[in-house]
Formats: C-alpha cells, sequence, structure tokens
C-alpha cells in the first residue's frame, strides 16, 4: 500500500523554473532596451563619436568705418630750365676800359657778357672773358656749357633788344658769329652770352 503525495508536490519545481526564465526573459528585455539607448550623453567618453561643429565667427564693428585718407603728392613745380653752368665766377667788370681791338671802343658796355666754354681746351672761357673785360665789357659769369655741341664761337642775343647792337659789335671785333638765341638758352639771364670753342683766338694787340 502506498503513501499518497502531499498536494503541490510534483508541481513545486516546475513552478520555480519557469519563475527563473521568466526573470531571464525580462533581464534580457531590459538589456536589449539599455542596448538601443544611445551611449553617454554626447561626451567624449569610450566608444561614443562626438562631432563638434564650431559656432560662426562673430565680427564686431566699432562705429562706422573711417574713410582712408590719401595724401596726393604735391604738383610738380616747373621750372624755367638755364643754361648749366659746372663752374661759375663773378667778378666786376674793370674801371677802365682796353685795347685789344676790343669792340668797346675802350667804354665799358651797359649789357653784361656771359661766358661759357664749350670747347675741349680748358681755360678758354676765362681767357675769353679776361679780353672781353679789357675791351671795356662786363663779364660777370664764366662756366661751362655741356648741353650740346656749338659749331664755331658763337655771341647770341634776344633781337630786338640792346644786346643785338652789342653781339653784333663783338662779333666782329672779335671775329665771332652772331647769332639770335636759340630754344636751350631762351631763358638765360639777360644778356649777351658768348660760347667758345676751340677755334676762339684772342685778338691781336696793337
Amino acid at each position: 500500500m502506498s503513501t499518497p503525495e502531499p498536494a503541490g508536490g510534483p508541481a513545486r519545481p516546475a513552478r520555480i523554473a519557469g519563475i527563473v526564465l521568466l526573470v531571464v526573459a525580462a533581464i534580457a528585455l531590459v538589456m536589449g532596451v539599455i542596448s538601443l539607448l544611445p551611449l553617454g550623453g554626447g561626451g567624449n567618453e569610450a566608444g561614443g563619436t562626438s562631432t563638434t561643429t564650431p559656432p560662426p565667427a562673430t565680427t564686431t564693428t566699432s562705429g562706422p568705418a573711417k574713410p582712408t585718407t590719401t595724401s596726393a603728392a604735391p604738383p610738380a613745380t616747373t621750372t624755367t630750365a638755364k643754361p648749366p653752368v659746372t663752374t661759375t665766377t663773378t667778378q666786376p667788370a674793370p674801371s677802365g676800359g682796353g685795347g685789344g681791338g676790343g669792340g668797346g671802343g675802350g667804354n665799358p658796355q651797359s649789357v653784361p657778357v656771359r661766358v661759357y666754354n664749350n670747347g675741349t681746351i680748358a681755360g678758354m672761357a676765362q681767357q675769353a672773358a679776361s679780353d672781353f673785360r679789357a675791351a671795356g665789357y662786363s663779364v660777370p659769369t664764366v662756366g661751362n656749357y655741356s648741353q650740346g655741341i656749338i659749331a664755331t664761337t658763337t655771341v647770341y642775343f634776344r633781337p630786338g633788344t640792346d644786346e643785338e647792337a652789342e653781339a653784333n659789335a663783338m662779333a666782329q671785333a672779335f671775329h665771332m658769329r652772331s647769332m639770335p638765341r636759340f630754344d636751350g638758352i631762351q631763358a638765360a639771364d639777360p644778356g649777351v652770352i658768348v660760347i667758345i670753342t676751340d677755334d676762339y683766338s684772342p685778338p691781336k694787340k696793337g
């Protein structure tokens, strides 16, 4: 004769196993939900990718832009060129007239004579100036002319002035050519301009 089993005895293990399965299923469900959530909060933690977009540049303007001021260069000054003189010697006119065949006839002339050397012989302008002074001419300037080649010794004048008569007299007395001023010396100081070349020869005395 067998002993009867207590009520619910064989079913207890099966019930416990079912509960365990339910717990495992619940844990698996929670883990699945967690795995679907983004990791971290956008920080720099391991496994996460963070992309940071820099803010747009901000330009701050203080007050209205100041205009740029450009200083214009002063206008060029135009000056009238005078005959180039490398050496200038100013001497007073002699008190008395001289001979030597000068065109002044021994009387100092009222028109100044400016003498420039255009030849290759040094000192020719000084020699000519001494000859002119000895003849009674006022020679305030002696120098060199290097802005061109003059063909022969020439005395230049401004037409219609007292220079013309004096230039013609000097040309005759000193065997020089007499001509109106050319463009290069038009603006030179008033007076007769004598440009000496190598063919100049002092007048013979006696």
